[in-house]
């Protein structure tokens, strides 16, 4: 299985130095505007930016090659993928006129004129900037540092630098939004574990609750540092929320993604826009165990192959829907909370069971807690795959029959805390993790092996002995203790001689406060 260099949580801290005093600054400018309202002025804008500096850089092309003859043709820019920016919506125009009080109104202008020339963005762009919730001098001041960057240009595309802000900002809006920052986020090394565990070389991928599209530009991300072409992917997906929708046609428009989101925000259970679609691959984040979707309406839909989904939770009409649209050689990877691995609630535990018993369920990964912006409970990683007798892996490698068993691997000790409340995955986690999986799918470099208390291949009569419970911990068992070979006798004089040492210099650090007290008038 072919590796690319290990990335390492400290890579270039040039540019995280400056995504993060890029944050800081607009973070400072935002003022009393909710983190939800300002995201898409700030994300706005650096949309407008990257934009114009794409057809500034193409425009500069043009002249240096046809002396200009042809540099305010459209169909000049349209064949190279760039998006056409009249005047009024060219960067250098709008930062000129920062200072201005009416700032607000020429962005609107701006935003209003770049949709109207190109059709792909019709209803896409956020507008209201000219609301007078929206201070005009400090907009004008994101605009100022905005523009101290250049995003579009050859160089930082190279760094892929304004993707990187992008990305880096939306985390840290979903931080700022705390429960409702989950919506329309998932954690990127949440994201790099299903994206490299499902290795998304080429064919069609889906994300039917795709929120801000992390899940697509991990995907490209992964096929590019793996030598593939981002061309041998087709992607489709569907989001409920239309403001998110737009910040995910933005974000992969960003990255040169050619995306089928719809032509619409849509609810995936009660407006399906791809009912055909049979995909390679499925990678999601649903909402958690929400109640309010509709199921009552939906009791005889022709997705429920395995059991009814319960009308209070959503858990089992997401797992189901996705299988409906996997191809017969397809494979889904997706985050659930806990309950699922479990639950027998409302028919849940027959779902489970009908899933397992036909032969659907490929993995199981139990994750830290702290992972989430939405939540602080840890959740698990559900792996689904169809055919499991035959199929090709990571560069082109036969798998393994791996039918009639199921790879659970418990992850919950993994990880670094980031900050005070959020944990990450190191990419030495991220790794093993995924080389575990694919060692055991038989297209990986190494030979499997059960390791007590972070991995176990079960066996379907295993899992039926533990009544079709998929919870990691029950079949990885406790890890293996280091051997101490150390006599009891020697030990215990070891212990004894530290504790009273630690004691000792526990009285004299009590002595020298009792000192210092003194010399201040005060006894202890």
């Amino acid at each position: 299985m072919p590796r690319g260099p290990a990335k390492k949580k400290t890579e270039d801290t040039t540019s995280q130095s400056l995504e993060s005093k890029l944050w800081a600054t607009a973070d400072k400018l935002r003022g009393h505007l909710d983190a939800a309202d300002y995201k898409h002025v700030v994300l706005g804008l650096i949309f407008l930016k990257y934009i114009s500096d794409r057809f500034a850089q193409r425009h500069a092309e043009i002249v240096r090659e046809e002396a200009g003859a042809y540099a305010e043709d459209r169909d000049e820019y349209t064949a190279e993928g760039v998006f056409w920016v009249p005047l009024s919506g060219r960067w250098d125009m709008v930062q000129a006129a920062a200072k201005q009080p009416d700032i607000g109104k020429r962005i609107d202008e701006a935003m209003t004129e770049i949709e109207r020339e190109n059709p792909h963005l019709k209803n896409i762009l956020p507008k209201g900037y000219a609301r007078p919730t929206l201070d005009q001098r400090r907009l004008g001041e994101l605009v100022d540092l905005i523009g101290t960057i250049g995003l579009g240009t050859a160089e930082h595309q190279a760094r892929d630098t304004l993707g990187r802000v992008y990305e880096y900002f939306l985390g840290m809006f979903a931080s700022a939004e705390g429960k409702r920052g989950g919506e329309f986020y998932t954690p990127a090394s949440v994201v790099r574990v299903l994206v490299t565990m499902l290795a998304p070389y080429k064919g069609r991928i889906y994300d039917p609750c795709c929120g801000s599209g992390g899940m697509f530009v991990q995907s490209e991300k992964f096929i590019e540092a793996h030598g593939g072409k981002v061309g041998d992917i087709s992607v489709y997906g569907e989001e409920s929320n239309p403001n998110t929708w737009k910040l995910a046609l933005m974000n992969l428009a960003i990255r040169g993604i050619e995306a089928d989101l719809g032509p619409e925000a849509a609810d995936t259970f009660h407006k399906d826009l791809h009912p055909d679609l049979r995909a390679d691959y499925i990678l999601a984040n649903p909402p958690f165990n929400i109640s309010d979707w509709g199921g009552d309406l939906l009791r005889d839909d022709k997705r429920w192959q395995y059991g009814i989904p319960p009308a209070g939770n959503a858990n089992f009409a997401w797992v189901q829907h996705m299988v409906h649209h996997l191809a017969p050689y397809g494979i889904a990877g997706f985050v659930l909370a806990n309950g699922s691995m479990s639950s027998n609630t409302s028919g849940e535990g027959e779902i489970r069971k009908n899933l397992i018993e036909a032969d659907l369920v490929d993995c199981m990964v139990a994750m830290p807690g702290q992972l989430f912006y939405s939540t602080p409970i840890p959740v698990c990683l559900w792996f689904l795959a169809k055919n499991r007798d035959d199929g090709r892996g990571m560069a082109g490698k036969e798998l393994f029959e791996r039918t009639g068993e199921v790879l659970f691997i418990d992850a919950r000790n993994m990880g670094f805390m980031a900050d005070r409340t959020h944990r990450e995955l190191s990419d030495e986690d991220i790794q093993k993790i995924a080389d575990t999986y694919h060692n055991w799918r038989g297209d990986g470099d190494g030979e499997y092996a059960d390791i007590p208390g972070f991995c176990k291949a079960a066996s379907l009569d295993e899992i039926r002995k533990n009544g079709h419970v998929l919870t990691p911990g029950r079949y990885v068992g406790a890890a293996a203790k280091d051997e101490d070979d150390e006599p009891f006798e020697e030990k215990m004089a070891r212990l004894t001689k530290e504790l009273s040492e630690q004691l000792a210099e526990g009285r004299r650090l009590e002595e020298e406060m009792r000192k210092n007290f003194r010399v201040l008038g005060y006894e202890l």
